[in-house]
């Protein structure tokens, strides 16, 4: 890999890393409406076209170990600024950073971490009314509380109609909207979730899915977390001794099994995207929601909402990034500096130039030329 110069964020330094290239595809026309003295562009897209929402790490107030860490509202207005967006799409996803419980304690080490995640079990509803109907589970905070919390949490969303899978008991998930049949799976490396190393297993997974779908959508948890883990580093990552995973290699490996779409969670930062065999890999949607026990200083406080516009195939046709920023105080909000955009931007720029993509400064992501 090239190091490329790099110009710092504002609030922090960044490690500056290049990642690996591919060829360009051609672009798609765009139209311009002009709202409220706002440019808006909207890409064209056919009537058959399916639309996907995603977005990054979702924790609204953990009950542990006591209510302090819950919003005010009991959460209630935790996701209304991008309810609008969530519920235009065929598919709203995002990953569930924690557990939906109402008892217990941290199990193992956990019980010696501060940031262990217990939801209350009424939060679910929270989540379905935003417009979200697939979560993951694979992550590193599934298992804060235990068995019992990975059961509460499944019959929490299966009782309120939330598509899910990530768990080594509940690998995959298929449905069927609006006449397109979906599969879902998700991966990460931790305990009782399906295996982010093991891509011989993924591979069987995300075939056995694509013998049975229309769309396969993936999700990954993995890679470094923090400031200094904005790059794809095209390698294995390493975070406080535990092997995070190589999600470049992941990534490819899933998409020449037959994915998708590929949504990446899990280092609380934003990180690139690139095309891939005419899929999209979305590597880092970051943060998105997450009350009080996650930073949301600097970058980490960026929020995207991506939206993703596939044809029948699968294939990538065009998108667009929508700015949310969130802070402690405020919780979540549309951002009129489009700094997650630009972030995103910058980071494909530099770590993919020939992603096969480009993106606008307003967010709108079509093929390159």
């Amino acid at each position: 890999m090239k190091k490329l110069s790099l110009l710092p964020f504002t609030l922090c330094g960044i490690l500056l890393l290049s990642a690996c290239n591919e060829q360009p595809h051609t672009v798609l026309r765009t139209e311009t409406k002009v709202i409220h003295k706002q440019t808006v562009v909207k890409a064209k897209h056919h009537s058959d076209t399916i639309t996907i929402a995603a977005v990054g790490d979702m924790m609204l107030g953990t009950a542990y170990p006591n209510a302090w860490n819950l919003p005010p509202d009991s959460g209630k207005s935790s996701l209304k600024a991008a309810e609008r967006y969530l519920k235009e799409a065929d598919v709203a996803f995002g990953n569930l950073e924690g557990t939906l419980v109402d008892s217990g304690i941290p199990i193992g080490r956990k019980k010696l971490k501060p940031y262990s995640f217990r939801m209350p079990v009424k939060y679910g509803g929270l989540f379905k009314a935003a417009g979200f109907n697939v979560l993951s589970l694979a992550n590193n905070h599934i298992d804060d509380f235990g068995d019992a919390g990975r059961k509460s949490t499944v019959q929490v969303l299966d009782s309120i109609g939330i598509y899910h899978a990530g768990l080594q008991v509940h690998p995959t998930a298929i449905f069927t909207i609006n006449g397109i049949k979906y599969g879902f799976c998700a991966f990460s490396p931790n305990a009782h979730v399906v295996s982010l190393h093991d891509y011989k297993g993924a591979s069987r997974i995300i075939k056995d899915l694509k013998q049975q779908v229309d769309i396969v959508i993936v999700s990954f948890h993995g890679g470094g977390e923090g400031i200094g883990y904005e790059h794809v580093l095209c390698q294995k990552e390493s975070y406080i001794g535990e092997n995070r995973g190589d999600v470049h290699a992941f990534a490819h490996n899933a998409i020449d099994a037959g994915a998708d779409v590929i949504f990446g969670n899990g280092p609380h930062v934003i990180r690139a995207m690139e095309l891939y065999n005419k899929r999209l890999i979305a590597y880092s949607l970051g943060n998105f929601c997450t009350y009080r026990s996650v930073s949301v200083a600097g970058v980490c406080g960026l929020a995207p909402l991506l939206k993703v516009h596939l044809n029948k195939k699968g294939e990538f046709l065009n998108g667009s990034i929508i700015s949310f920023t969130q802070s402690h105080n405020n919780g979540l909000q549309r951002d009129s500096l489009n700094r997650a955009v630009n972030r995103i931007k910058y980071l494909t720029e530099i770590d993919f130039p020939q992603s096969g993509l480009t993106i606008t400064s307003s967010g709108l992501i079509t093929l390159a030329e």
